[in-house]
């Protein structure tokens, strides 16, 4: 009998988990594409691109101060979790103006974590306008060219997100001032998007030596 369970444990119980976590990527790995050939960012002064980037896409607005707990609760919720990844970056679009106040704010945001990929392109507003226009989703910038949600954006330049939504329906952005969305959704969509580079690159380095 005990020779039964030792035999169970070591071989049949491996099988069963693989199975299991088999089939569940199968159903986490599914991440709708909501818009193709989101713009590239065209006027920063950076060298900061939206092609080959898994990126959250944001647009924090002329008042800074009153989006920094937007940018905390990302920093904290979503950004510390996922920065070390490769291809892995934070992009907020920025009216020119407010400069000043985002060194001041990176500052703040670097006394928590690294802030290396946190990345925040200044243009005039009819950029701001058009890049957030090219997003496609049905939420409006506000007049000072802010809004409390974020994209993600694959390396294809799509926005990813869901058309199930069970609160929404169709989900384009994540509220960032919304800790339980950030916890319950965005994450999960995020390691989605990960996990599917994760196995193209495996499957492509197990073709590479077939």
């Amino acid at each position: 009998m005990k020779k039964t369970f030792v035999l169970v444990v070591l071989f049949v119980l491996p099988i069963v988990i693989y199975l299991f976590f088999a089939s569940g990527v199968t159903n986490f790995g599914k991440l709708s594409k909501l818009t193709e050939n989101v713009s590239e960012i065209g006027f920063n002064q950076e060298d900061v691109s939206l092609q080959g980037k898994i990126t959250v896409l944001g647009f924090l607005g002329k008042n800074i101060q009153y989006q920094q707990a937007q940018a905390f609760n990302l920093n904290q919720k979503i950004y510390k979790r996922f920065y070390e990844f490769q291809d892995f970056q934070f992009v907020m679009v920025m009216p020119k103006g407010t400069e000043t106040a985002v060194e001041s704010l990176k500052l703040e945001l670097g006394q928590l974590a690294d802030v290396s990929k946190w990345h925040f392109v200044f243009g005039e507003e009819q950029d701001i306008r058009d890049q957030f226009n090219s997003l496609g989703t049905n939420i409006v910038l506000g007049d000072d060219l802010g809004t409390p949600h974020v994209f993600i954006i694959d390396k294809e330049r799509t926005l990813r997100g869901r058309d199930d939504d069970e609160d929404e329906g169709v989900k384009y952005g994540f509220n960032a001032l919304e800790v339980a969305e950030l916890n319950n959704k965005m994450i999960d969509d995020i390691k989605i998007v990960l996990a599917e580079y994760r196995m193209a690159l495996k499957k492509y380095k197990a073709d590479r030596e077939i």
